[in-house]
């Protein structure tokens, strides 16, 4: 059976994720990056913004001189991985299975499916681009470099299927740099042998490329020839999730700590339904303020995915732990034993009230 590999790329990661977010950054360039007043490099821009000459890792400073009708963000990490859970939970409702690429990209194995692979790959951009409203680039090829090439080369427009067989001429005039492994210094190895583009790196063949690169060389041919068979390691699910928060005083106030864990509870419980998961195991961290740590856990009678369960067990789990003589400055809330059930399944409570 021919392999069938999706590549889903939202591009531009952290800069989309602003322009979404923020209303005022819809009709402008978007430049994400460190202080300028400290220096800072870009980490993301948008399209329009890289068409301006802003480049990845030039001090934001530069950025703005070169397109100053930008909006500039500072990078915000907790969103941006926020962002990427809802991506990938959503991609997940298409395919269970996802191999993730960083936090705006991921791959699939869509063997399995057949010709229904353009299909799922449909319906994955349309979804995302309805609930998360996110743009996606989606390519499919027999392997996952022409998978990734091939949504590069579709951007917007729709989903790119580079068919079995057709690797070779697909990739024949595609610059050589963009062969995964090949930087500055290979590339200027490949330039000095007239290699340019992956047709010329085939054309040098397996013994000259071994010759000058060794292994590597003949890696790259591989992938200049379109073979690559590495594999999707997909996951069903996220194998834990977990939120945490800081107390500026090291309090220790009952009400102040049911107030912080109630939301932590809260804002794992609908973690938990985007992803359509329930969870078997609770784990409490905590950092005092001498900057030593205490973990404690406990397994749930029953898999959960409901607030109060979770609050209930990390309170349990506080009550076990040195909190009431030491001060605290951070709390970490985390659960494992993932699993997928049906929603009909009625779920009980960790301590179910008395009768």
């Amino acid at each position: 059976m021919t392999r069938t590999i999706l590549y889903v790329e939202l591009p531009n990661f952290y800069a989309n994720v602003e322009r979404v977010e923020n209303g005022e950054a819809l009709d402008r360039p978007v430049i994400v990056g460190g202080d300028p007043r400290k220096r800072g490099l870009v980490q993301s821009a948008s399209a329009d913004a890289l068409a301006r000459g802003v480049r990845l890792d030039m001090p934001v400073v530069e950025a703005i001189r070169r397109c100053p009708e930008a909006r500039v963000f500072r990078t915000d990490m907790p969103r941006y991985r926020e962002a990427s859970r809802r991506l990938f939970a959503q991609l997940r409702r298409e395919f269970d299975r996802l191999e993730p690429l960083g936090l705006g990209a991921a791959y699939f194995d869509l063997t399995e499916v057949g010709d229904r692979s353009e299909e799922i790959a449909e319906r994955m951009r349309a979804r995302v681009e309805s609930t998360v409203h996110l743009p996606l680039w989606l390519g499919i090829g027999t392997g996952k470099l022409v998978a990734r090439l091939a949504a590069e080369d579709a951007g917007a427009t729709g989903v790119r299927r580079v068919p079995a067989g057709g690797e070779r001429e697909f990739l024949r005039d595609l610059a050589a740099t963009r062969i995964e492994g090949v930087g500055a210094k290979t590339a200027a190895t490949l330039a000095a042998l007239g290699a340019r583009t992956m047709g010329e790196v085939a054309r040098l063949g397996a013994e000259r490329l071994q010759a000058e690169l060794g292994t590597h060389g003949l890696r790259i041919l591989a992938f200049a020839e379109g073979r690559d068979d590495r594999p999707v390691r997909g996951v069903a699910h996220p194998l834990s999730v977990s939120r945490e928060t800081t107390l500026a005083d090291g309090s220790g106030d009952q009400r102040a700590i049911a107030d912080l864990f109630q939301g932590l509870a809260q804002r794992l419980a609908e973690e938990l339904e985007l992803q359509g998961l329930f969870a078997s195991r609770v784990a409490l961290k905590l950092r005092f303020s001498d900057q030593t740590t205490a973990s404690r856990s406990l397994t749930l009678a029953e898999a959960s995915a409901a607030a109060p369960d979770i609050l209930n067990a990390a309170l349990a789990l506080w009550e076990r732990t040195e909190a009431g003589s030491r001060r605290v400055m951070g709390l970490a809330v985390q659960l494992a034993g993932l699993q997928r059930q049906p929603a009909s399944d009625r779920q009980l409570e960790l301590f179910p009230p008395p009768t």
